[in-house]
């Protein structure tokens, strides 16, 4: 697989308050390794430095750069808009930290579909839903993100179809790869399913 080119850079966004799951759901561990340390994995092939976004030290132990959110408690929209001022490149993809069984494959497929329309928001849907914290996003739509947070206005899905962008279906074979996991319950279910 080739790098990503200069023009993107990859962020994962580990600054949720993870109510549903109990504790940090980056730092849970699904077989033997944190979701974070999984996604890391699948990123690290493709690009060699990625940045976590996040205030939490205790995610300092993976070796990465962190940063913390511009303006805190404004949820994935938030930790978007964070990425995209830090972002040196016209892309950024970005990833939830609850997606473990994410793989180099699928961000490859979904890069090289971003390519294609490099002005769109480009994420990934299975068919009935949709996933836009699998996606790459253009910096240009940085202004959009800061005037969602003005406004309060924090639902993501309204935000990014409000913006030019590109729903990528997934083959069916590869729908498992995008499940985020919220819950212990999911977990567990997850745990037996591998």
């Amino acid at each position: 697989m080739e790098n990503l080119n200069p023009t993107r850079a990859a962020y994962i966004l580990c600054g949720g308050k993870s109510s549903r799951m109990g504790e940090e759901k980056g730092l849970v561990a699904f077989q033997g390794k944190p979701f974070v340390q999984w996604i890391l994995e699948a990123v690290f092939v493709l690009q060699g430095d990625p940045v976590l976004v996040t205030g939490n030290l205790a995610y300092a132990d993976f070796g990465v750069e962190m940063i913390a959110d511009r303006i805190v408690d404004k949820g994935p929209v938030g930790g978007i808009y964070t990425a995209l001022n830090h972002c040196q490149t016209t892309q950024a993809l970005i990833l939830s930290c609850d997606i473990p069984k994410i793989d180099s494959d699928t961000l490859e497929f979904l890069i090289v579909e971003a390519q294609k329309h490099p002005g769109k928001i480009t994420f990934l849907s299975d068919g009935k839903n949709d996933y836009p914290l699998i996606g790459v996003y253009p910096k240009s739509c940085l202004p959009a993100f800061g005037e969602a947070i003005e406004k309060d206005e924090l639902k993501l899905r309204r935000l990014v179809e409000s913006l030019p962008h590109n729903r990528i279906v997934i083959h069916p074979e590869s729908v498992s790869n995008l499940q985020n996991i919220n819950t212990k319950s999911e977990l567990i279910t997850l745990s037996n399913l591998y």
